[in-house]
């Protein structure tokens, strides 16, 4: 015998009221990506889904720099757990408040350019980060994360392209001050990794074509040498 068939409303309140939950408050970074350019929240969060990809299903990752937190729960979505570090303390106050109801995050107020955090961690990310840094702290940089990576450990570096700088925006410009390009990245991180790949973006979509031509680099470094 066939099952009746769901009203309009019935099947809206089925398919929409457990999503009625108190709402998450946007960190300070994401809240004024959307009031002044809610288009870069997208490519943020492809970004977080790229490295989601390739890390899924390990047990402990390490996000390097995690700001106010926007694209952190992509990544918990699919390892076992996180510990994101970020030196603004600010920020990990507001994201301890925030996101406090994921239960597979930890925040953590310290910087890798400083020392390493003392766990062992399957992988490391940073997005958005390598790009601000003084360029003699490349090296500790590295040094530190391969410090508490497993020896088959990855790490992912994705930045802005430094051939796309002349397209950004005065505010950008002024903040990039340790821009690479793919060539660049690979030669840095060659000195610490195995095997480096290396992919690019133009908004949304991620690619292994024309390096000038991407907006957006990313290199994964595999195997910690």
């Amino acid at each position: 015998m066939s099952q009746r068939k769901l009203s309009q409303q019935e099947a809206y309140r089925l398919g929409t009221d457990y999503q009625f939950i108190d709402s998450v408050q946007l960190g300070p970074w994401t809240s004024y990506s959307l009031l002044n350019d809610p288009k870069h929240m997208g490519f943020v969060l492809a970004r977080y889904k790229f490295c989601a990809k390739m890390l899924e299903g390990m047990d402990l990752v390490l996000e390097i720099g995690c700001g106010d937190g926007f694209g952190t729960p992509v990544i918990a979505q699919a390892v076992k757990k996180v510990l994101a570090i970020e030196p603004d303390a600010r920020h990990i106050k507001g994201n301890r408040q925030r996101l406090g109801r994921i239960k597979n995050v930890e925040f953590r107020a310290m910087s890798i350019c400083d020392h390493a955090p003392d766990e062992k961690f399957d992988a490391a990310f940073s997005i958005d980060v390598i790009e601000h840094l003084d360029k003699h702290l490349n090296g500790p940089f590295f040094e530190n994360q391969c410090a508490c990576l497993k020896d088959d450990g990855v790490c992912i570096v994705g930045t802005p392209n430094i051939a796309a700088n002349k397209y950004a925006s005065p505010r950008s410009r002024v903040q990039h001050i340790n821009l690479h390009s793919q060539a660049t990245l690979k030669k840095m991180m060659s000195k610490y990794f195995k095997r480096v790949f290396l992919f690019g973006m133009n908004d949304e979509v991620l690619h292994t074509g024309y390096a000038p031509m991407c907006h957006y680099i990313f290199g994964m470094g595999v195997g910690t040498k």
